[in-house]
Parts: structure tokens; C-alpha cells; sequence
């Protein structure tokens, strides 16, 4: 599978951020931060997230392994610029002039 196909699945980039600070997490925490994500489509993003090698099996849960760490690691800037993108004012710009319709 694609990174690109996986990372474009719904949860899959929850999951990673969930996991950012290398901490390993039970199915059942990763399901309560991710509260409107189901049982089986956790469970699916982490059996692709593992085939991937990106994640990985850990004693307290699951954990991302150091290709999955480096992968958060480029993420984080996206993160910074939506923070902003998301706090800035609508632009000034006018919307065009709607289209004329001549008869």
C-alpha cells in the first residue's frame, strides 16, 4: 500500500498524532481520544499502520516505531501552519462579480 493511500484514510493521521510523543497507548486509550472513530476502523488503521512498519506492538500498547516517529516528525510543520492558517482573519480580498447572464 501507497504512504500517501494510507495516510489519505480516515483515522490514520489521528492515530499517528495520538501516538507523537513516543509514548506507547492501550487500544482502549487510542479509542478514547479518538472518539468518533469505531472500534473497527481503529482496529484496521493499526493493522495497516503496523504492515507499514510505522507502528508497532510495545509493552503497554502500541507505539510508533523510529520510521513512524520520523514520519510525526515532518507532520509537526504541517500542524504549525494549520494552527495558523485556522486562527488568521478571512482575507480581505472581494469575491468577483458574479457572472451576467445576457438574453
Amino acid at each position: 500500500m501507497a504512504l500517501l493511500d494510507l495516510l489519505g484514510r480516515r483515522g490514520t493521521l489521528r492515530v499517528l498524532w495520538e501516538l507523537r510523543d513516543g509514548h506507547p497507548q492501550s487500544f482502549r486509550l487510542l479509542r478514547a481520544s479518538a472518539d468518533d472513530m469505531s472500534p473497527s476502523v481503529l482496529n484496521t488503521r493499526i493493522k495497516e499502520l503496523r504492515e507499514a512498519r510505522l507502528l508497532e506492538l510495545a509493552e503497554g500498547g502500541y507505539a510508533l516505531t523510529a520510521e513512524g516517529l520520523e514520519l510525526v516528525r515532518h507532520l509537526k510543520p504541517l500542524n504549525r501552519w494549520a494552527e495558523v492558517w485556522a486562527t488568521a482573519p478571512p482575507s480581505r480580498a472581494q469575491p468577483a462579480d458574479p457572472p451576467r447572464i445576457i438574453s
